[in-house]
Parts: C-alpha cells; structure tokens; sequence
C-alpha cells in the first residue's frame, strides 16, 4: 500500500549543506519510489538575516562567523565538494566569492509555491549560486532564474520591487525559529518528525520508510 508523506524542508538559499541535504532526500525518495508519495515544501531560514546588500567576503565572513585557518577553510570547502559531487552536484567553489542576503530569494520561493514552481526554483537558485557564482539577491539574477524555470519574468519583477510576501515569509521563518529551529537544513515529516543536517541517503531513506509504516 502506498503511503504519503509531507516533508517540510526549511532551508537557505546560502547554505551550502543545504545543497547536500536536499540532493540526498532527493536520491531518498527515489529509493523509495512505489512505496511513498510525497508532498515537499521548502520553508524560509535565513543564515544571516542582518547582512547588507553588498554582502561580504565569504572567508572572511566564516572566519569571523566560526573561527579556525584557512587550512581548515579549504578542507571543509573540499568535503563539501566530494559530497556534493557524489549526488550530482557541481559545487564550483572558486566562482562563490561572496555571502548574501537571500531574503528576497525566499520571497520569490513563497511565489513559486503558489504557481508549482517551487522545487524547480530552489534548485535554480542553489545551482546559480553554488556552481555559476551568481549573487542570489540581486533583483536581475532572480528574475531571471524565475523566468527560467518558467515563471513570468514580469511577476517576478513586480515582486521583487514590492514588499509582496515579506509578511509571509517573515511569519514562516518565526514560525521554525519558535519551534527550535536554529541550523538548517532542518527536515520536518508529516510536522512532527525533525532529522536534521545532511543526512546520507540510506538515514533518509530510513527514517521516510519508518514514519510511512508508522
């Protein structure tokens, strides 16, 4: 019998790990394919909500924000890499020069849920970011990204000129920092059950088939 699942993914758009946990759930919920459906919607987290538009220098940035050498610098950009490149993905970590500010990211997300265009957008965005070195807060980028997973340019535009959403995403986002929710990712099935970080495959995989049957 084929269960369902509401996974409640809350994430950043700026997080590289964030990157890892989702191209694993995603190679989960192929394991798992004929056993259990899935709704997923991606909820807003901001790593850094306070930072400026200009953004800052990423080392710099993660040297102020956690400490350690420019040795182990490299060697988490390096993990990070393999790990990504083992599910698929092309971190190109040369091109990330820079952290922005994702909040109007995230207000363009809340849209593309409305108009089922939700997955397709965050993964647009992670790939602008992480692999062609885009800057995911500059308005242009974004509606251009919007406009390519096929969401009008226009709309995109009007958005991101507005305040429109802000008030949702604000509320989204005290909704998780309410409920404990302070390192993303954070994976959320059926609302009641947390794994957090960016699991393997095989611990998703797990996990989706023992909340289904329960």
């Amino acid at each position: 019998m084929n269960k369902h699942l509401r996974i409640d993914f809350v994430s950043d758009v700026s997080c590289p790990w964030c990157v890892v946990g989702l191209k694993s759930l995603e190679a989960a919920l192929r394991g798992v394919a004929g056993e259990v459906t899935v709704d997923l919607h991606f909820q807003p987290f901001e790593l850094n909500p306070q930072m400026g538009a200009a953004g800052e220098d990423i080392a710099e940035h993660l040297r102020q924000k956690y400490g350690g050498t420019p040795e182990q610098f490299e060697q988490s950009r390096e993990a990070l890499r393999v790990r990504g490149a083992q599910l698929g993905f092309d971190f190109q970590m040369g091109k990330r020069e820079r952290i922005y500010n994702t909040f109007d990211a995230h207000r363009l997300l809340h849209w593309a849920a409305l108009e089922g265009r939700q997955q397709a957008l965050k993964e647009a965005l992670f790939s602008a970011y992480f692999t062609a070195g885009k800057n995911p807060s500059d308005h242009e980028v974004l509606a251009n990204i919007a406009a390519e997973v096929g969401l009008e340019r226009a709309r995109a535009v009007q958005i991101l000129a507005s305040e429109e959403y802000a008030k949702e995403v604000r509320e989204r986002e005290r909704f998780y920092l309410d409920r404990g929710i302070h390192a993303v990712p954070a994976i959320i099935f059926n609302e009641r059950h947390l794994l957090q970080g960016a699991q393997p495959v095989e611990a998703f995989e797990r996990a989706i088939r023992q909340i289904a049957v329960g």
